[in-house]
């Protein structure tokens, strides 16, 4: 896979030139634009490419937006705007000074996503504003709306007074027209200035998705993205894209007025760290994209490439070197063996066995971590790198390394270690425990993900942020974390069959999640124990194998020991399965209770069932099956895996696109399918 460092020549284009570029054009005095503005223009109205998503700005006074679907409201006006030190609020007074509209459709490839070929189809409305006080600053307000959703971003120009601004908050609402059902992560507590484990916007994003009102939504505290909610009109997940040296987007409820029925929710940015303010920007700088996903159904949503498409093209000229695929962990999941060279080897000869390319060597492989002594370059006495580098290679397998971002930060010490990585032939690192989203944070994540790949490694970021299109313009930054996933095991009961099934339709909205599935200690609920040695999981062994299909993660790891994986049924299935798609098709889903999906890779079709806590029957059409016969193998829960939750069943039958399949779930279960074409 070879992508451009520019963006790939359109099949279709239509006014090819962005009304992003023609305001920054404007702005640097290129463009004649009228000099005071007009201070009562008439709304304006952008429209999706199929005329059913509708966004009205309102540029006149408060400076404002609306939406509708199908010409039902889904927001009121909400307003817009930013404050900047020194007293200036843009989006308080404005007077319209020009307007730009735009469409384009284009198609790109994407080798590591939910499909290969990726239409980008977008009408744009950019607006120039000038803001009556502030000694008349100007600005931009850009917005793309889509047929799966609306983008729209601030642009500040350069050219006029400072070079450089101080942005202490951000005055952007949603103003939902009624009190809908929603899915939001957990309400951090933000007392001033504390960046505590216990609050302000401090934490790993690992939280589950609960079911509640917009009004349940605090005032007092943030909610994290994705926010999913089902409005009357349809289901819309806020979250951001091109989180680009800027700080992480978060909401909060502003007080409710008796008796509306409507929540308005404003944003909120994480503040910086050294405490200037939220952020500091050198212009011309545009802010990220903030991004409603719409669908009519969740599962359009879970279809949707929207974050991608507001996202900058890939940066990097030959992305040949970057491989997806299956990785063994390591012994911190199931506490069998210890870090040394024989432990890892057992892993490194299993990843070998399976065909899987990848094998992470985590925590403790190096001297003094966590440890202002720490040294990223040098392994401790019980780890021989150099024969694990031999036996890898021997096996057909590269390795990975876990580090601690201050151990890498401390000096710039990933510099040289990724210099001597490379000379290694490792492929890639996992980078853990930044815990922030906050603008220097933001910087940081592009800062190593750029030297990476320099040197040809791969990055996997843990305790972090949830992604914001990051994997299209370094697709080296091919997962991450920021999500609550199978490790929560180990300690606690949260990963419950209803946290699985509501992934899909909210975290995984944003983009790859490393919620390293695979465990093969199946329990269900009232015989799950935490703290178990080896660890255990709170579903059916089919369950487990529907995650590998079911989530987003070009890289995927298996979290589960050699010795509870070798010979046990359904790991046929992870010598199999892909970790990229070229096709994603949601058959039918609903949130917090089932997921039905199915996905190609090149001729082949894998299908994914997966359930809550209640046993269910699903009967799927495989009308997203071609032409001809397809023979199956059918990886399902057993007759008693309610009582037995390791216990598997596999059938094999052909089968045609006429054909319709009970899939049959225990609660906690789950099926995964393949169909290969019949010569």
């Amino acid at each position: 896979m070879n992508a451009p460092a520019v963006p790939m020549p359109s099949r279709i284009c239509l006014r090819p030139a962005p009304a992003l570029l023609a305001l920054l054009f404007a702005a640097a005095g290129c463009l004649p634009l009228a000099a005071q503005g007009d201070p009562s223009p008439a709304p304006q109205e952008l429209q999706s490419p199929d005329g059913r998503i509708a966004v009205t700005v309102v540029a006149t006074g408060v400076l404002s937006y609306r939406v509708s679907v199908d010409g039902t409201p889904v927001l009121n006006d909400s307003r817009l705007g930013l404050r900047l030190r020194g007293g200036v609020v843009l989006g308080q007074e404005v007077a319209l000074i020009d307007t730009a509209r735009s469409e384009s459709d284009t198609v790109w490839t994407n080798p590591l996503g939910k499909r290969r070929e990726v239409r980008d189809h977008y009408r744009e409305l950019a607006i120039k504003l000038r803001e009556r006080g502030g000694g008349g600053r100007t600005f931009s307000v850009v917005f793309r709306a889509f047929n799966d959703g609306v983008g729209f971003r601030y642009v500040l120009p350069g050219g006029e007074g400072p070079t450089d601004v101080v942005i202490e908050e951000e005055l952007t609402q949603f103003a939902f027209t009624a009190d809908s059902v929603c899915f939001a992560g957990d309400h951090v507590a933000v007392p001033p200035d504390d960046y505590d484990s216990r609050g302000g916007f401090h934490g790993s994003q690992e939280w589950e998705f609960r079911r509640q009102r917009l009004s349940d939504l605090p005032i007092d505290t943030v909610t994290g993205l994705p926010m999913l909610t089902h409005t009357p009109a349809a289901w819309v997940a806020v979250t951001e894209a091109e989180l680009v040296d800027w700080a992480g987007l978060w909401l909060a409820r502003e007080p409710q007025a008796a008796g509306t029925g409507a929540v308005t929710l404003r944003s909120r940015l994480a503040p910086r760290w050294d405490g200037n303010g939220l952020v500091n920007v050198s212009l011309p700088h545009p802010s990220p994209w903030r991004v409603l996903m719409i669908g009519r159904e969740p599962g359009r949503l879970i279809e949707s490439d929207l974050v991608l498409n507001l996202s900058t093209p890939c940066q990097i000229a030959d992305t040949s070197w970057i491989k997806p695929g299956m990785m063994a962990w390591d012994r911190w999941w199931s506490g069998i063996g210890k870090m040394d060279t024989g432990t890892m080897k057992d892993f490194i000869g299993f990843a070998g066995e399976m065909g899987w390319p990848y094998q992470l060597v985590d925590g403790g492989w190096y001297v003094g971590t966590r440890s202002p002594s720490s040294d990223i370059t040098r392994t401790v006495p019980e780890v021989d790198m150099g024969e694990l580098r031999r036996f890898a290679a021997q096996n057909k397998v590269r390795l990975w390394v876990w580090l601690y971002w201050s151990d890498a930060d401390r000096g710039d010490a990933y510099k040289q270690a990724f210099a001597l990585y490379e000379k290694w032939g490792l492929a890639g690192v996992k980078i853990d425990f930044m815990d922030r989203d906050d603008q220097q944070m933001v910087n940081w994540y592009e800062k190593i993900t750029r030297c990476a790949a320099e040197h040809h490694l791969l990055v996997d970021f843990h305790g972090a942020y949830k992604p914001t299109g990051m994997i299209r313009t370094w697709p080296n930054q091919i997962t991450r974390e920021g999500i609550l996933g199978n490790e929560y095991n180990k300690w606690s009961r949260r990963v419950t069959p209803e946290h699985r099934v509501t992934l899909p339709f909210t975290r995984f909205l944003a983009g790859p999640g490393d919620f390293t599935p695979g465990g093969f200690v199946n329990r269900m609920a009232e015989q799950f124990q935490p703290h178990a040695s080896p660890a255990q999981v709170q579903s059916t062994r089919a369950g487990q194998l529907a995650l590998f299909v079911a989530y987003d993660s070009p890289v995927m790891c298996v979290c589960d020991h050699p010795t509870n994986l070798r010979g046990q049924a359904g790991i046929d299935f992870l010598g199999v399965v892909p970790t990229v798609w070229d096709e994603t098709r949601v058959v039918s889903g609903v949130v917090a209770e089932h997921l039905v999906i199915a996905r190609r890779s090149g001729p082949d079709w894998y299908l994914a069932a997966l359930n809550n806590s209640y046993s269910r029957v699903r009967t799927v059409k495989l009308d997203f099956l071609g032409e001809g016969r397809w023979h199956l193998r059918w990886w399902h829960d057993a007759p008693d895996s309610s009582d037995n939750p390791e216990h598997l069943d596999i059938e094999e039958r052909d089968v045609s696109a006429g054909d319709t399949l009970d899939v049959r779930m225990a609660g906690g279960g789950g099926a995964v399918l393949r169909f290969v074409r019949v010569p």
